[in-house]
């Protein structure tokens, strides 16, 4: 039986905000009690406030200022000898290195944070790094190295009853199931997260589901409007707690469900709203995938052949730079459905 979803990252004063709480909501109290606990000369809860204040500019796409703030809450945890928080900070952290591409940085910070999870006694950030890890792996297409770890990372959030975490991983493995062709197994799989983190008032983890879900059925039972529709009730959630990434990537599917119905200027136009979006927050694994619909896009309705095909070859070196492998299988599978493979491979070596 799983309770009400939490947010372990609030903590300290900040305990009380919700889950679900507006991000820019938990930036002002964040910021309020981060000032607080600075000018009181509390190192511990200035660390434990601005872990909060990282985690609201990240998820509404500030960069910059995520980066800042994850550093400034883990010099804090250090200045108090707090291991604990330290290791939330870094999770933090690698959170923000996966979010921008920089896999290497993210994996070195998680694998940090969960060592100094488990020094300092805190199951939940070590399991919340190893979670980031096995996401990062996920991402990046390694589903042989970091299927075992969601398995084990599913079984121990059930057992302890973690609504939140469970959602998570019932999503990451729906996720690599879709990507494997499995598309029942996928559709149970994130037609159960939906259902536990509806149950628990998880709208973030709810808003991923119905996200998924739409993707399955676009693809298994060709039925766009469900899948419209799915995505609009997910946007909503997004929108109320203003998550800048979880919106983007829902708009680059929703162009992804139009361009499967052949619906190719509709498409258009929300892939170049989504790649606006994730240039606007420096994602560049949103970016690319949203060039690649919008190429494919622009190649059903006319566009120049060698374009698509320079574009095309130049993606694929994008993302092995990047190292998204199954992203980068995708590129090659839409040079083969536009029969752009050879002039691709032609531009690619000019």
């Amino acid at each position: 039986m799983y309770g009400k979803a939490f947010a372990p990252e609030y903590q300290g004063p900040l305990t009380t905000l919700s889950v679900n709480s507006s991000l820019t909501d938990v930036l002002a109290a964040g910021t309020e009690q981060l000032r607080a606990a600075e000018r009181a000369g509390r190192p511990g809860e200035a660390a434990r406030s601005g872990l909060a204040v990282a985690e609201a500019h990240r998820r509404l796409g500030r960069v910059e200022e995520a980066d800042r703030a994850w550093k400034a809450s883990y010099r804090a945890a250090r200045t108090a000898g707090d291991t604990a928080a330290m290791a939330w900070a870094l999770w933090s952290g690698g959170t923000l290195a996966r979010q921008r591409g920089a896999f290497p940085l993210a994996r070195r910070l998680l694998r940090l944070a969960a060592e100094l999870g488990e020094h300092g006694g805190d199951v939940v950030v070590r399991g919340y790094s190893l979670a980031g890890l096995a996401e990062t792996g996920r991402i990046q297409g390694d589903y042989e190295e970091v299927g075992r770890l969601h398995e084990q990372l599913l079984a121990e959030a059930r057992r302890r009853g973690e609504a939140r975490h469970t959602v998570w991983a019932l999503e990451g493995i729906a996720q690599m199931h879709r990507n494997t062709g499995a598309l029942d197994t996928a559709y149970a799989l994130f037609q159960e997260a939906a259902d536990i983190a509806a149950r628990a008032e998880d709208r973030r983890g709810h808003a991923w589901a119905l996200r998924g879900l739409a993707d399955v059925v676009s693809v298994r039972d060709g039925d766009t409007e469900r899948a419209l529709g799915l995505l609009s009730e997910a946007e909503a959630s997004c929108r109320a707690m203003q998550l800048s990434g979880a919106l983007a990537y829902n708009h680059k599917m929703r162009g992804n469900v139009l361009y499967r119905a052949g619906r190719h200027p509709e498409a258009r136009a929300w892939y170049e709203r989504a790649l606006e979006e994730f240039r606007a927050m420096g994602e560049p694994r949103g970016e690319a995938l949203s060039r690649l619909g919008l190429a494919k896009s622009l190649a059903r309705l006319g566009r120049d052949r060698h374009e698509t095909a320079t574009e095309l070859a130049d993606l694929a070196r994008t993302l092995e730079r990047i190292g998204l492998r199954h992203a980068r299988d995708m590129v090659a599978r839409a040079q083969e459905e536009l029969g752009v493979g050879a002039d691709a491979a032609a531009g690619a070596a000019r």
